[in-house]
């Protein structure tokens, strides 16, 4: 890059000589040539191409998020001229681009894996018989959902690593894509979250559970029961939910006769009435289904 000669009066010397060095490499010269920066605004922000230089080239042949180099995971600092003016943006990259995308078309999920947000009807495995009920299942209530958004939703219970989360997340991530709120969260963590988050977003959170449109309650039964948990979050939610007739959904490894003993005792005390108005809730909710199948996790 030809460096023109300014008058001392108008440049600083340092400034000079720091954007003289910088021209030495040819990724810096690439870029302010690409941007269509002139020379004497360019000096001014020598350090600041500098870094964006440094980021985008940790992005060449980068593997993927978990590989990123740069100071914030999926993103590179870019230059943007406008009226002569520099401004320096961040960039989110190919991978942060592609999660983001998953993401706005997946349900919004609390305490999931990574690979449950790219759940997809279309990935199901078909092959398993004994999985056939619970797929059939799930495309008529795809079908049926289309036509009436109060139907009944599904306690899916079985063996673990039976593929029941993955299930009812590609459908949760379909229907998302066409407009209905869902909302699949991993219950034992979702208690921790509700008790740590009194005087801040526990009304918020509970609401949000008590009226989107899908509700995925995933491994129920797998938690330390408290009478709090099941008289003052899970009872009110189901509640709201049975009375605004909103599809609600289970995952457990407990089936259903199961699960109402797992509800009869907590730490404090034996309430089978309390357990017993719980299932009649989850009842009057959904259907049964169980599955009993290879552990997919292996």
């Amino acid at each position: 890059m030809k460096i023109e000669k300014y008058n001392n009066n108008n440049i600083d010397k340092d400034l000079l000589k720091a954007y003289h060095e910088a021209t030495k490499d040819p990724s810096f010269v690439k870029l302010v040539t690409k941007i269509k920066l002139k020379e004497e605004r360019a000096m001014k922000y020598t350090s600041k191409l500098e870094r964006c230089v440094c980021e985008l080239n940790n992005c060449k042949n980068c593997p993927g998020l978990h590989a990123c180099k740069n100071p914030s995971n999926g993103y590179v600092y870019y230059p943007r001229v406008e009226d002569d003016r520099v401004y320096f943006d961040a960039i989110a990259c190919k991978y942060m681009q592609e999660k983001n995308r998953i993401e706005a078309n997946s349900s919004k999920m609390y305490y999931q894996p990574y690979q449950i947000k790219l759940a997809n009807m279309k990935d199901i495995d078909k092959k398993d018989k004994k999985r056939l009920d619970a797929i059939k299942w799930i495309v008529n209530f795809y079908k049926e959902y289309k036509k009436d958004k109060h139907i009944k939703g599904l306690y899916l219970h079985g063996s673990f690593g039976s593929g029941k989360t993955y299930l009812l997340a590609s459908l949760f991530n379909e229907l998302t894509k066409e407009g209905a709120k869902a909302v699949i969260c991993y219950y034992p963590e979702m208690l921790r979250h509700l008790k740590e988050s009194f005087g801040s977003t526990f009304d918020v959170d509970m609401d949000e559970l008590k009226t989107c449109d899908l509700l995925l309650i995933d491994d129920i039964g797998a938690e330390n029961l408290t009478s709090w948990a099941r008289d003052e979050v899970l009872s009110t939610i189901l509640q709201y939910r049975m009375d605004a007739s909103l599809p609600t959904f289970f995952t457990s490894n407990l089936n259903i006769e199961e699960l109402e003993a797992h509800l009869s005792e907590t730490k404090e005390s034996v309430d089978k009435v309390k357990a017993r108005r719980i299932i009649e809730r989850i009842k009057q909710l959904t259907d049964d289904i169980e599955i009993i199948s290879v552990n997919r996790r292996q």
